[in-house]
């Protein structure tokens, strides 16, 4: 966990100056905010959350030091008394998460705070950063292991990736989304992710000839010999010089392998695979890279390129096209005048996906007989929905639009996961937010997975919620 995003002071000014104009007019009541995302990147059917456990412990251990305390005083624009009210801070409050590596679609709650206001404001700024990256990347990645038919994706980003910290988020929602491995050494030791890598260019073109730069890294590493070999040509020379190596390894009881780096990877793939099987090696695989997106990948599947790996970077820890994932934190219930209960808000605008639903809520997954997901229906907090009994749902735009279902089984997403500042469980392990993806995947039916103009999958919302945003609109 990259240590900026345990200093409080890894938020936006504007938190702190809100923060200080709540302190001074003794607003600091509790409030809930959720946090949840507006569209699906890559124009995709589905997201995949990642990032919660780097929060949970980012929030555990959020302070400001005396220093931090220092250089706000130097700005002169907080008052001693609020600034020793920061010297103190803590989180104290409530968080209730989605569990990390679900399949999440847009407008229901993936992060639920209960805080005084001042607590979750301040937290606004790393809990966005923190999700909303590590979503992007857990999700571009899920695309990727797909479209390769959930073949071997190695995580090649780490040149590519934004800075330090963006290679070490990247690399780690990377193996959430379904990479197998990672060239990232240092995040193969803090995550426990296996490392793969084969061999550079520079070090083919190193030695003297193409096959003494192969048996010596053969003699090195017997058991892990993977040849690029495109670096005078893969066919004219590349090819033959792997098969002479291999010819080696195979009979001392050992297996080898090549990388494709350039050209057309359909031809040379598949004029690889002719040459070694014709040399007697079939079990001699076949890794590609450059560039690589989930749409080459599908494309080369389709076609039955004979590959047995894909060395995926760029496209992957960056996110390729899609700039950002479009998490958003917004007011959902606030403390009534009285101080003894909690009332519903709600953000209105011209733009009807830019209005948001009130109150604290709670999302439920509702699957049919045969363990596949219908649709997610935000209820309001307290409510249930009953297992066996058709109940009618509502489009979020409270449009005459709606459905009946009689679920077979239904899950409440939103967990407690701190309670008054305490976390409430030990963290997972990376292979277990792995797991829960891939099983969460095979519920989804394969239409709201397919790349090219997916079915839109259901969120909906019940007559309760439905009435009470409908009653906000009214008054408006």
């Amino acid at each position: 966990m990259s240590p900026y995003i345990q200093n409080a002071l890894f938020t936006d000014f504007y938190e702190l100056t809100m923060a200080q104009g709540y302190w001074k007019n003794r607003m600091d009541h509790p409030a809930v905010f959720d946090m949840f995302f507006r569209k699906q990147p890559f124009s995709g059917g589905f997201s995949v959350l990642a990032g919660i456990e780097p929060l949970l412990q980012a929030v555990n251990s959020f302070h400001f030091e005396k220093d931090d305390i220092d250089y706000l005083a130097s700005l002169n624009m907080f008052e001693k008394g609020f600034l020793d009210y920061l010297s103190g801070f803590k989180f104290k409050g409530d968080i209730w998460t989605q569990d990390e590596g679900s399949v999440i679609f847009p407008n229901e709650p993936l992060i639920r705070i209960h805080s005084d206001l001042i607590g979750a404001q301040i937290l606004e700024g790393m809990l966005l950063n923190t999700v909303n990256f590590q979503s992007l990347i857990a999700t571009k990645t899920a695309r990727i292991w797909l479209a390769s038919k959930k073949g071997s994706i190695m995580e090649f980003g780490l040149r590519r990736a934004q800075g330090a910290d963006g290679a070490m988020s990247a690399t780690r929602a990377a193996f959430i989304g379904g990479a197998s491995s990672t060239s990232n050494s240092l995040a193969g030791k803090i995550y426990g992710i296996p490392v793969s890598g084969t061999m550079a260019h520079s070090w083919v073109m190193s030695f003297p000839s193409e096959v003494e730069a192969f048996e010596t890294y053969a003699e090195y590493y017997p058991d892990k010999s993977v040849f690029l070999i495109d670096t005078y040509g893969a066919l004219e020379s590349g090819i033959k010089s792997a098969i002479e190596v291999g010819r080696k390894l195979v009979a001392k009881g050992k297996n080898f392998g090549v990388r494709l780096d350039s050209g057309d990877i359909q031809y040379l793939s598949t004029q690889v695979r002719k040459e070694l099987d014709k040399a007697g090696f079939p079990q001699a695989t076949i890794t590609v890279s450059n560039e690589l997106t989930e749409e080459i990948v599908e494309t080369l599947v389709q076609q039955g390129a004979p590959i047995n790996a894909w060395g995926v970077g760029t496209h992957m820890v960056t996110g390729g096209n899609e700039a950002s994932f479009t998490g958003v934190y917004k007011l959902a219930a606030k403390s009534s005048p009285d101080g003894k209960g909690m009332i519903p808000t709600m953000k209105f605008s011209d733009n009807p996906e830019k209005t948001t639903n009130p109150g604290i809520k709670q999302v439920w997954r509702l699957y049919d007989e045969n363990g596949m997901a219908i649709a997610d229906i935000l209820a309001l907090d307290g409510e249930e929905i009953a297992v066996g009994k058709t109940c009618r749902f509502y489009h979020p735009s409270t449009d005459y639009r709606s459905f009946s279902c009689c679920p077979a089984r239904v899950e409440p997403l939103l967990k407690k996961r701190m309670n008054k500042g305490v976390l409430t469980k030990e963290s997972e392990s990376l292979g277990e937010i792995k797991e829960r993806l891939s099983k969460q995947l095979d519920t989804f039916d394969c239409t709201y997975k397919r790349l090219l103009n997916p079915h839109i999958y259901k969120v909906s919302m019940t007559k309760d919620l439905k009435d009470l945003k409908l009653s906000f609109l009214n008054k408006k």
